[in-house]
C-alpha cells in the first residue's frame, strides 16, 4: 500500500470502467498517470471470489494509493436491518484492510429514491423508507447513533469514514451532514464532496468555500443535467459525460480549493455510453480534465 497521496491526487474512480475487472483498473491507471484509485468493493470481492486469496491482493495493492473504497449504504437502519448493516460494514472493513484503503464511503439513505418518490407522493411505500417521514432531529439522532458505531468500528481498523449524503435521501446537503457528524462524535467521520449530490440538494459554491477543510476527505468531480427540481433522479441526471452537463466544474473546483483542501479528486462517472467505450479512453479523458480543474 502506498500510504500517502500527494498533494491535490488525481484518482482514478471505478466507475469510469463499470464493467471492466480489478486488474485491468490498475493497468490503466499504472499506464495513464492516475495517482491512485477510489476502489468499489464489488470489484474487490469478485477478485477473491475467482479463487485469489488475501495475500494475492495485498501484493496486488501493495504499491497504489487507495485513498477511499466504497461503500455501505442506508447507514440509518435499525432493527434486524442494521443488524445486517453492521455485518456488511464489518466485511467492508475488511477489505479496506487488505487492500490498503484509507477509508470507507457511508452514505445515508435511502437509496433506491423510489421510496422518496412514493412517500412523497402517497405518505408510504413499500420499500426500505429509512427516516422518511421522522422529524429532522429524529433523523438526525437515529443516524448518528448508528454512525458512532461504524466510526469505533472503522477506527479499530484505522480507516477514515467519509460520508456521502444523498441529494434525495431525508438527510441530505452539507448542512445536515455536519449536524450528523457532530451529533456523532467521532474524529474519523469525514465528508466528501461531490459536486452532483451538492448541486441537487441545493448546496453551492459559497457553501463549500466555507468549509473546514479538515471536514473534507476526498472530492468526486461529475457532473449533471438540467435539474428542474423536486426529487433528484440520479440515473437519468448523472447520465452525461463529465464536463458535458451544466455544472460549473471550475467553479466548484475552485470553491473547493479556496477552504485550503489539498486532498484528492476523484472522476467519479454515471454516463452510460461512455461506461461502453474503451475505459482507458475514457480515464485519459478525464485525467486531463482533473488536472485542467486542479491546477
Amino acid at each position: 500500500m502506498a500510504a500517502h497521496g500527494k498533494a491535490n491526487a488525481l484518482i482514478f474512480h471505478t466507475t469510469v470502467s463499470r464493467f471492466s475487472n480489478l486488474v485491468t483498473d490498475l493497468d490503466t491507471i499504472a499506464a495513464i498517470g492516475f495517482d491512485g484509485i477510489e476502489l468499489g468493493a464489488n470489484k474487490l470481492e469478485a477478485y477473491l471470489a475467482s479463487g485469489y486469496g488475501a495475500d494475492d491482493l495485498k501484493a496486488l495493492l501493495e504499491d497504489v494509493y487507495v485513498p477511499g473504497m466504497g461503500f455501505l449504504t442506508d447507514i440509518e437502519r435499525q432493527g434486524r436491518q442494521a443488524s445486517e448493516m453492521y455485518a456488511r460494514a464489518d466485511a467492508l472493513f475488511e477489505l479496506a484492510t487488505l487492500s490498503g484503503a484509507q477509508g470507507v464511503q457511508v452514505l445515508t439513505g435511502p437509496v433506491d429514491v423510489r421510496s422518496v418518490v412514493e412517500w412523497t407522493h402517497t405518505g408510504r411505500t413499500d420499500r426500505y423508507a429509512g427516516v422518511l417521514g421522522l422529524p429532522h432531529a429524529r433523523q438526525i439522532a437515529v443516524t448518528a447513533k448508528n454512525l458512532a458505531r461504524l466510526a469505533d468500528m472503522a477506527a479499530e481498523r484505522g480507516l477514515v469514514l467519509y460520508l456521502e449524503a444523498l441529494s434525495w435521501a431525508p438527510v441530505s446537503g452539507i448542512d445536515k451532514s455536519i449536524q450528523l457528524i457532530d451529533a456523532a462524535g467521532r474524529d474519523n467521520v469525514k465528508i466528501v464532496i461531490d459536486y452532483w449530490h451538492c448541486h441537487t440538494s441545493g448546496v453551492t459554491p459559497d457553501d463549500i468555500a466555507k468549509l473546514d477543510p479538515r471536514l473534507i476527505h476526498g472530492v468526486h468531480v461529475c457532473d449533471s443535467l438540467p435539474f428542474p427540481g423536486g426529487i433528484p433522479d440520479e440515473q437519468v441526471l448523472r447520465d452525461v459525460p463529465t464536463g458535458e452537463g451544466v455544472i460549473d466544474l471550475q467553479q466548484w473546483t475552485d470553491a473547493v480549493k479556496a477552504t485550503g483542501y489539498r486532498g484528492w479528486w476523484s472522476c467519479e462517472l454515471f454516463c452510460r455510453k461512455q461506461q461502453q467505450q474503451n475505459a482507458a479512453t475514457v480515464a485519459a479523458q478525464l485525467k486531463r480534465l482533473l488536472a485542467r480543474l486542479v491546477a
